[in-house]
């Protein structure tokens, strides 16, 4: 029995019990048994959720043709945007009585006179809408029909989405929607992180049912009820004509016969989704090849001591300045530096190849070429939506070229000894981009051991992800902590003739063993949505014992292969329980019977919850137990003595750190996160968590709030919507610049008065706002282009001359130095909501204060800036500053499809991905989650 299974069952003995065998007799043939049972909602109107931009996600063929021609939308389809895009103008007024101006009202229910439809799928389940956003209300009176009317509910709303999202989680991607280049990175990036056999996907389904209790049992019923569900609506929508319009458009069905297929959903479909959603969202560590590279440059710089200091500087793994999530002094040590390292597998210099993954291109592949279809007359609006790829590139976090896996999502919480009513206020939610429709939808689910409203990400919609309970809300930030290890695996030849870096055979446990190769061929035709000439190629992967092969090398000249290992590989759904149990009142019922439950959640995530008592807190996550001495930020030698405690690699099972061990808090005054550090001892799992993060954004003016006392909601939601509009560099890091640049004065007139509109910038909160709504102009836009323009180059100034062109490079591979909203920063590509998660903020922080002769608390190795010299910082960065000052706006902002060079407004802007052919309206820029609650809870069971 593995580890996990164990802490599982200690965990919720009595919750099994308690669920015993009523949910479990609840079957496909059940009709109608009894009304539903009524449910108390303790909100009592201070619950209130916002999605944009609608929950309707699916369009008929007339209406993408409409919206093309005329820009018309279907109902729901956009209801949700202006309120969404009115906080930025509408929070400084802001009261609780105002508070559904910008938000949904996220009671229970629906009153008589808010009923917009009533669809009954079974006569033991209703879906009822409501008028004000199209919600769906899924009230069943047996397990079944509420779980088969959650998955209706779904097809109705998101069919198309969960179809484009099976495929990508199957590394299918251009076979089924084109072969759009990019389709091609976009598949190319997920399969090879999830790389499963059909067998692969249906043991995971088989080990929840098997090895999980009454609950994994009931999950995998409840899973199997939804995709029924689905697949009711699949059939139900093809025979009535009223699919969602991109099978028409993608050639999957005839629009005059009607003839083609929608395939049906299976339940290793939710396991693929899965993957997508929890690798993207809930991963943890990696990088430990790229991570080398830039130790071994420092090295090759400074000396092996040197070099390492200075390398463990940049890296910060234990930022004493660093803001925290549990902010009391708790210490919950894991994944630190080990006082003396065993078994580090540095590569030998210059030795270090990428796996191939690519093979066999024929045609199109590897390029964009298009060759158009000619499409009917009544089709040719809609031509070409999929030219640039169903999520263009960079759209989905830690897609597209050069990004990095983004975290993303914030919370707010304080406790209710520091609010007006006595109640714990929480103001959360997932920042998951902007796409139309949006990758989760919202739901009420009411039935027989459920009751909950809140979103779900789309095709894994069984139970409510975060959202709101009886008399609890919770919700979630990405944690990133070090769920990831790199293996350095000695390769070997069954013959026992020497091995070189391109042989497929490795050593384990002493034996040579070949190495498991896992393919996709796909190939595509142009079809009306996607122009892209015919073309194919074949995806290759290579799996160990020890995980997937990510690199080739030599260490001390004998050949390696570098493997990623994650321990959520083979678990993609495991997490399955732990959301149930969220959505079970008869589980939680407070503070600590929540922190169970986020625990069964093996994702790393930071779980956040209050209700009308507590404010609190759990970080979940598969950490594994690593051997004594392994350094958890650079690859280990595969092997025994360097293994997981514990570890079976035909399940990927091993010791975990148990529930002590994770950062939990109860009752702390406060609570931010935005993918921070969470406590003390608790490392970073990689480089950028240091003495200037976005979380200093809330946590800053959260503190301050607490401090004056008499918190509501809608204050706390003014401090969240300000930070969402402020620029960190601007807010953080000019008064340090400014004091530096200010020692003397500054005499060259047009420097003087670019240094006096930074000022001014700054002294009015450094934000990136409209100085009217509507104007598409910012109040201070001239600052904001200076800084959009002058930060690269300042990093460059200040750190590349002492670093050298070398370790400048490896380091800014580990992290990229911004990532400013505006389209031509960052790594997280254009109009994408969230920004300043990653950039060297922290670093220009340390060593300007270093600099000045500031006190700083884990300070860089060296100084940078100038050498250290103070005058010498000053001519640097005003260099650079006279640099970005003459760089027009149309180079700062150089445009692209969605704005014209120059367009400061429109290069920051929102833009909701079209994941399917309705398109939406631009709107401001805001680092803020995409859904959201604002609850307070004054009464509780």
């Amino acid at each position: 029995m593995p580890p996990r299974t164990v802490k599982l069952r200690a965990a919720t003995v009595a919750a099994v019990l308690a669920l015993g065998t009523t949910l479990l007799a609840a079957s496909p043939q059940a009709g109608a048994v009894a009304e539903p049972v009524p449910v108390t909602d303790y909100c009592q109107g201070q619950c209130d959720d916002i999605l944009p931009p609608g929950e309707n996600g699916n369009a008929t063929l007339v209406e993408i043709l409409g919206n093309k021609a005329f820009g018309t939308h279907p109902a729901h389809s956009d209801d949700q945007l202006d309120r969404y895009n009115g906080l930025v103008a509408g929070h400084s007024g802001l009261t609780d009585q105002k508070l559904t101006d910008f938000f949904n009202d996220a009671s229970f229910g629906v009153p008589k006179d808010q009923v917009e439809s009533v669809t009954s799928p079974r006569d033991d389940v209703t879906i009822t809408r409501d008028k004000a956003s199209g919600v769906p209300h899924i009230k069943g009176t047996t397990r079944y029909g509420t779980e088969f009317g959650a998955g209706f509910a779904a097809g109705q709303d998101r069919l198309w989405l969960m179809d484009l999202f099976r495929h990508i989680g199957r590394g299918e991607l251009t076979s089924f929607a084109g072969g759009a280049l990019a389709n091609q990175g976009l598949e190319q990036q997920f399969w090879p992180q999830a790389p499963y056999t059909e067998e692969d996907l249906e043991a995971q389904v088989e080990q929840i049912r098997t090895r999980e209790g009454a609950r994994g049992e009931q999950a995998m019923a409840d899973a199997q009820a939804y995709v029924d569900g689905i697949n009711a609506y699949r059939e139900k929508s093809k025979k009535g004509r009223y699919f969602p319009g991109e099978y028409v458009l993608t050639g999957k069905i005839d629009a005059i016969t009607n003839a083609g297929e929608i395939q049906p959903f299976k339940l290793t479909d939710l396991i693929s989704i899965a993957s997508v959603v929890g690798g993207q969202f809930g991963g943890g560590g990696g990088g430990e090849v790229q991570a080398a590279l830039s130790l071994l440059a420092a090295q090759q710089k400074y000396g092996v001591a040197e070099g390492t200091e200075v390398w463990e500087s940049f890296r910060q793994r234990e930022d004493p300045e660093a803001v925290l999530t549990i902010h009391d002094g708790t210490s919950f040590p894991y994944a630190g530096k080990p006082d003396k390292a065993r078994g580090t597998a540095l590569p030998d210099a210059g030795s270090v190849t990428a796996e191939p993954l690519i093979y066999d291109r024929t045609g199109s592949a590897g390029t964009d070429r298009k060759a158009p279809v000619k499409a009917p007359g009544a089709l040719k609006k809609a031509q070409g939506i999929y030219d640039d790829g169903v999520i263009p590139e960079g759209s989905l976090p830690g897609s597209g070229s050069g990004a990095q896996k983004r975290g993303m999502s914030n919370a707010l919480l304080v406790s209710g000894k520091r609010t007006a009513s006595g109640n714990p206020v929480a103001v959360f939610g997932p920042q998951t981009g902007y796409f139309a429709p949006q990758l989760m939808m919202l739901q009420e689910l009411q039935g027989p051991g459920i009751s909950a409203r809140g979103v779900s990400f789309a095709g894994v919609g069984m139970y409510i992800q975060m959202g709101r309970g009886q008399d609890y809300a919770w919700s979630a930030t990405s944690a990133g902590q070090d769920i990831t290890d790199t293996y350095a695996v000695d390769l070997c030849e069954p013959d026992g003739s020497t091995p070189s870096k391109d042989s497929t055979h490795y050593l384990y446990r002493g034996s040579c063993t070949a190495m498991e190769t896992l393919e996709r061929t796909n190939s595509w035709k142009p079809t009306v949505a996607d122009s892209t000439a015919k073309g194919s190629y074949r995806m290759q992967v290579r799996r160990t014992n020890y995980g997937i092969v990510t690199h080739r090398a030599t260490v001390g000249g004998k050949p390696v292969a570098y493997t990623s290992l994650r321990t959520t590989y083979r678990h993609e759904a495991d997490s399955i329980i732990g959301f149930q149990m969220l959505n079970d009142p008869s589980y939680v019922k407070d503070a600590a019977t929540f922190q169970r439950a986020a625990s069964n959640i093996d994702y790393a995530f930071n779980w956040f919850y209050a209700d009308s008592r507590t404010a609190a807190y759990y970080n979940s996550g598969m950490n594994p137990v690593r051997a004594p001495g392994v350094d958890p930020a650079l690859p280990v030698r595969a092997g025994r003595a360097y293994e997981w405690q514990g570890y079976e690699p035909a399940v990927n099972t091993a010791a975990y750190t148990p529930f002590a061990e994770h950062p939990h808090s109860s009752g702390q005054d406060y609570y931010i996160s935005w993918n921070n550090r969470q406590a003390k001892g608790y490392a970073a799992a990689g480089f950028g968590l240091g003495a200037v993060h976005r979380g200093d954004l809330l946590d800053d003016r959260v503190a301050k709030l607490v401090e004056e006392g008499g918190v509501t909601r809608a204050s706390l939601t003014r401090a969240m919507a300000e930070a969402a509009v402020t620029d960190l560099r601007g807010e953080q890091l000019l008064p340090e610049l400014l004091k530096v640049i200010r020692s003397r004065p500054v005499t060259d007139p047009e420097l003087n008065g670019a240094v006096q509109q930074l000022e001014s910038w700054w002294a009015a909160g450094s934000e990136r706002r409209e100085n009217s709504p509507g104007s598409h102009t910012y109040t201070h836009a001239d600052a904001v282009r200076i800084m959009d323009a002058w930060w690269p180059k300042l990093v460059e100034a200040e750190f590349r001359p002492g670093l050298g062109d070398g370790l400048y490079g490896a380091l800014t591979d580990s992290l990229a130095t911004d990532e400013s909203p505006a389209a031509s920063h960052g790594p997280s590509g254009a109009h994408s909501g969230s920004a300043f998660q990653y950039g060297w903020w922290g670093f220009v922080d340390k060593d300007l204060r270093q600099v000045l002769g500031q006190s700083v608390k884990g300070p860089l190795a060296k100084s940078y800036c100038g050498s250290g010299d103070p005058d010498s910082c000053r001519d640097a960065l005003l260099t650079s500053l006279k640099r970005a000052v003459a760089e027009p706006a149309t180079e700062v902002y150089p445009g692209d499809d969605n704005c014209k060079a120059g367009e400061q407004w429109c290069s920051d802007s929102i833009v909701h991905r079209p994941l399917g052919g309705i398109g939406q309206k631009a709107i401001h820029w805001q680092n803020r989650p995409t859904y959201q609650q604002v609850v307070e809870f004054p009464a509780h069971r």
